[in-house]
Parts: structure tokens; sequence; C-alpha cells
């Protein structure tokens, strides 16, 4: 089992957990994972890293695709990836229309079809084989629509990029999994049930089915995140993992348009989802949170002491999941989680 932990995005003070993330990397953890919803940037920090670490390879999870175009985003990457001697690893993601539009400003549009084009573009760029060019639903390189110029010109990059780099999707619905299967290294669920692996096991075998025989699970990585709070009183434990199922099944979308409720009622909790989101969307923020079940919490996360969670890992180690990104900011616990699984 690979380990990679997730430093994620600041709040209201921008500040980075190096302490925490250096232990990681000391002790043998194979990632570190940065974000960004609307307010610090992923890269930013991840540059940060990389600058203070010397081996631990550098995550973006995930880098929102309607706030840069693909070749933004692909310019970004390969530069990270050559300062950090090959260490870069592009998670990219749709976010939501709340965000996309709110604080964008663009149009949430078809987010299946803007990954596929999305993805298509970055590779193309990194491969340098040819200048870029793409005319598709969701880009269109060079840009021939309302207002050009007409002097675009397709363009290849001057930078060297490194062909392989690893592409990642944050993808929780099946098109979006099987998606991911078909055109990407890896997939990021935002949590994930160990023992529900039926969830994921028909998308990803029609994704893989779509390369003609040349992805699988060897070659393709499932790396959900996996909050963990270690400790000896286990109600006060699953406190901080109610708090965030709350805030995504209840508020992180509109009522009509919550990826996260839909996700939760996949996972078998239909009924209290329902009733999640309506106490959130109330503002009753605190009674939502006391109604997201213990047995949720337990599955989709690493709670209590140290015994417990290393009885919880052997359902992981049993799924084909081979890396957990660990959502954590107590150094004691990046150390006794690579005691046990690396």
């Amino acid at each position: 089992m690979r380990l990679g932990l997730i430093s994620g995005y600041s709040g209201a003070q921008m500040g980075l957990p190096m302490d925490t993330i250096l232990e990681a990397e000391k002790v043998g953890f194979d990632s570190v994972w940065t974000a960004e919803a609307y307010g610090s940037d992923a890269i930013t920090p991840l540059a940060w890293i990389g600058a203070l670490t010397k081996k631990i390879r550098l995550g973006t999870g995930i880098m929102q695709m309607p706030a840069r175009t693909p070749a933004a985003t692909a310019m970004t990457a390969m530069t990270l990836d050559a300062l950090s001697g090959g260490r870069f690893i592009l998670g990219i993601g749709p976010s939501g229309p709340q965000v996309v539009e709110g604080w964008h400003g663009v149009s949430y549009g078809k987010p299946i079809q803007r990954t596929r084009e999305y993805i298509e573009i970055v590779r193309k760029i990194l491969a340098r084989e040819v200048p870029v060019e793409h005319h598709g639903k969701e880009y269109d390189i060079p840009y021939t629509g309302p207002g050009a110029s007409g002097l675009g010109k397709p363009l290849k990059s001057i930078l060297h990029g490194r062909k392989d780099m690893p592409i990642y999707t944050a993808s929780i619905s099946p098109k979006g999994i099987a998606l991911a299967a078909e055109i990407a290294d890896g997939v990021i669920p935002v949590w994930m049930n160990p023992e529900r692996w039926d969830i994921y096991d028909a998308n990803l075998k029609e994704g893989f089915a779509r390369t003609g025989g040349k992805k699988s699970l060897d070659n393709f990585e499932v790396a959900p995140f996996v909050t963990c709070v270690m400790g000896s009183d286990l109600e006060k434990c699953r406190m901080p993992v109610k708090g965030m199922l709350a805030l995504y099944i209840g508020g992180m979308g509109a009522r009509a348009k919550n990826f996260y409720n839909d996700y939760a009622k996949c996972l078998g909790y239909e009924e209290v989802a329902v009733k999640i989101q309506d106490l959130f969307l109330a503002g009753k923020k605190a009674e939502a949170m006391a109604l997201v079940p213990d047995k949720l919490v337990d599955e989709v996360a690493l709670v209590g002491n140290r015994e417990r969670i290393g009885d919880r890992l052997k359902a992981w180690k049993a799924s084909p999941v081979k890396t957990m990104l660990i959502g954590t900011g107590d150094i004691n616990t990046v150390r006794a989680l690579a005691e046990i699984c690396l």
C-alpha cells in the first residue's frame, strides 16, 4: 500500500504543515497533494513543498479545469515537473457549478466532454510530436470563433515536457469513473468504502474496454482521499469526519445538483443523505452533522486508536486500492500509518 499526504488548501490564513510533510517524506510516504477551492491555489504551495523536499512526489488534488486553459495547465505542469526532477502528478477536475460559474465566471458546460478534450490537449502538448491543433465542442485551438483575429497558428511547446507525466481525474460519477479509466492514469474519489468496490468495478471495466486492452488496474490507479483521526476517544475522532461529510453531502452544491449527495446515496445512505441536505440547507449545520451515521464514518475514514485503525486497514489492503491519500495534520499519525502500512 502506498500512502499520500493531503495538504489541501488554506483557510483564511495561508500556511503549510511543512514539519508533517517532511516527516511523511522521511518515513516513506509516496506523495503529497495540494488542492484549491476559491482561495489559495494548488500550484504555488506545491512549488514551495517541492523546493523543500527531495523525493516525495507532488500531486494536485485537484487543479480546477475551468480556472485554466489546457495550455496553461500543461505549461504549469511541465514547469513544476522539470524543477522538481520529474515528481509531478497532474490531478484535475471539473469542480462544481457553484464555484465554476460563481467564482471563475465561466459556464459549467459539459464536464465529461470538457475533461476528455482537456486531457487530449494536455497530452498533445506534453508529447510535442506536432504543433497543437484541436477543434472540439469545448476548445478551439487555434481559436477561430467570434472576435478571432485570424492570426492564431498551431504551436509546439518551447519547454520539453515529460510525455509520460501521470494525469489523474477527480471523479465519483459513473460516467466520470469510466472516462478516467479510458483516458487518465488514475482517479481520485473524494472518499470511498473499500468494501464497496462494486460501485467502481463496472465503470472502470467499461473505460478499460474502450482502450482495446491497453488499460487495466495494472496500469491505472484508484487513489481515494481517506481522512485519518487517531486517538483514544472514538466519538471525538469521528467528529471532524462527520463535519466534513455533512458539508459535502449537505452543502457542497445546490439541492438539485450535489454530486456528493448522489454519491452518498450510492454508498447506501439514500434516506439519511436527503435529511442531511435538508438540515444543512436550512442552516441547521450542527443537526446535519449529528445525523451523519457512525457507520458511514467508519467505512470511509480511519478513526480511533492505533489498533482499531490497523484493523480497518485490513479491508483497504484486501481491496484493489493501491494508494490511499491520507488527510491528517498530525505528525504522530503519519508515523503510525507508515509503521502499519509501509
